[in-house]
């Protein structure tokens, strides 16, 4: 199911890519819960809200303290709400699984990172925020977390190998380092996606990723694939479009369940196309 959804994303781009973040959206909380889409209704009856989307809403001081009182609240989501802080006391929210915040100012990180231990899906694009902090590890039960689009330069913490529980990450128009050593020593990591984070190396140490089956890096100066990529033994997407590549190693041969490999945008020269093909006979390469 995983690798259907990522080939409509390749294929159908941006469409696809906010199909995918609503359904997200729609599987987190109680089946058929109420989605609570103003502040005044949800206030009516506080224990009732499980869902709480505030998208396109200008919120208050007054309106956003108001969320603290949703103790049962497990989906909140918050787009173009010209704020730039979290809600008062967002900690309290102990029941929390998803949390989405799209084109509002934040400056930080989550506030007390140690209380959401229900959080199972976090975004944050469109902010101010410079650095994840190495309390990033205390959510345990975090399995998806897409960041991007603040065009800064992003700090990441050693501590995010501690993370058991991460299977999708997701970074995007931000500076990373260009080695983000944390982001391949994910053990559990089984889906990941860097475009425009100046990305210029990977690991060698494709062991550390058993599960890998989709790995996007878009739009960065990668020159060179390393010759540990077969290491990757369960990668069935790849996806490498916009880089500097000229080559990959012949190692390439020995991931036997690649089905994808989209390598447009790439000045790989024509014998070098032919050599890709005669190597990967059954997968579709996109020149």
């Amino acid at each position: 199911m995983r690798i259907k959804k990522v080939l409509r994303f390749l294929l159908f781009g941006l469409f696809a890519f906010q199909t995918k973040a609503q359904s997200e959206f729609e599987k987190y909380g109680p089946y058929g819960a109420q989605v609570f889409t103003d502040i005044k209704t949800a206030t009516a009856d506080e224990k009732k809200v499980f869902k709480l989307d505030l998208s396109y809403q200008t919120l208050d001081a007054k309106a956003l303290s108001r969320i603290q009182n949703f103790s049962n609240l497990q989906v909140l989501r918050l787009r173009n709400n010209n704020i730039g802080v979290y809600p008062d006391n967002m900690e309290k929210l102990v029941n929390l699984m998803y949390f989405s915040s799209y084109n509002n100012k934040l400056s930080s990180f989550l506030p007390k990172p140690q209380a959401y231990r229900s959080l199972h899906y976090l975004e944050l694009q469109h902010c101010s925020i410079d650095s994840i902090p190495a309390s990033i590890a205390y959510l345990s039960l975090l399995s998806s977390f897409h960041f991007g689009n603040t065009n800064d330069t992003l700090k990441l913490p050693s501590t995010m190998r501690f993370m058991k529980k991460l299977k999708d990450l997701s970074f995007e128009n931000c500076v990373l380092d260009s080695f983000p050593k944390p982001l391949f020593q994910i053990s559990t990591l089984q889906f990941l996606y860097l475009s425009n984070t100046n990305t210029k190396a990977l690991s060698s140490h494709f062991e550390r990723l058993p599960d890998l089956e989709v790995l996007v890096i878009e739009n960065n100066p990668l020159e060179t694939i390393p010759f540990a990529i077969y290491k990757a033994q369960k990668l069935r997407v790849l996806a490498l479009r916009g880089n500097k590549l000229t080559r990959l190693p012949d190692s390439i041969s020995q991931l036997e369940h690649l089905s994808v490999l989209d390598l447009r945008g790439n000045p790989i020269p024509a014998e070098e196309i032919e050599k890709i093909r005669l190597l990967l006979p059954g997968c579709e390469v996109k020149f």
